[in-house]
């Protein structure tokens, strides 16, 4: 009678681990397909590019942007960076805007700057994502392909801010920079009596994200 009552209660706390079993494979399970569920995708029309350039000895800053940004592929993901990862753009250069009020320097830029480059209709790039979540672009100009390293950090719950360097000489551009220089010798000479503009550009963009 003693065996029968522990075979009994042996069958009971077997059954019971079962089901407590179940139940967690069930969760697990039904995490996972949440998570596997989730997938994030570009916001293509709200992807924004700016930049500040700099002039005279002083590096005051002049700050501008390009209107327009055409993003190739479908662009999708299960992170924000994932999502980004190998999408291409291109980027018109005749969408610049510096907000000038005169409205002579846009078309200044145009002309003595990007006029005397090959091949720049477009900027165009590819946005990589390496280990550690590093970030960096691949940008083509003048003819020449570089990198730009970036720093990125989350401005809302599905937007990103990415902000990078761009040094012109890797892209065999300093005659671009000596142009525009001499273009405008005079609103880019300081207190000083010297004329200078910078071969470094700061870049920033901003993109949206949405999920799915």
């Amino acid at each position: 009678m003693k065996q029968i009552k522990l075979l009994a209660l042996g069958i009971l706390l077997i059954g019971s681990l079962s089901c407590k079993e179940t139940k967690k494979g069930q969760s697990e399970n039904a995490t996972e397909t949440s998570e596997a569920k989730e997938q994030f995708s570009l916001v293509k029309d709200s992807t924004k590019v700016s930049f500040t350039a700099y002039k005279t000895t002083g590096k005051l800053p002049v700050g501008g942007q390009f209107k327009t940004i055409e993003i190739s592929g479908d662009a999708e993901g299960k992170t924000p960076l994932e999502t980004l990862d190998g999408v291409e753009f291109s980027i018109p250069v005749s969408s610049l805007f510096t907000n000038d009020a005169t409205g002579t320097r846009d078309p200044k830029i145009l002309e003595f700057f990007f006029g005397v480059m090959k091949n720049t209709e477009l900027i165009s790039g590819v946005f990589k994502v390496g280990d550690a979540e590093q970030c960096s672009i691949d940008v083509t100009l003048n003819g020449e392909t570089a990198n730009i390293p970036l720093t990125h950090k989350m401005i809302s719950e599905t937007g990103i801010s990415f902000d990078g360097v761009m040094n012109l000489e890797s892209w065999s551009a300093l005659g671009a920079v000596e142009s525009i220089n001499k273009a405008c010798e005079a609103l880019h000479t300081g207190e000083d009596g010297v004329s200078k503009t910078w071969s470094e550009v700061a870049v920033h963009a901003e993109v949206l994200l949405e999920k799915n």
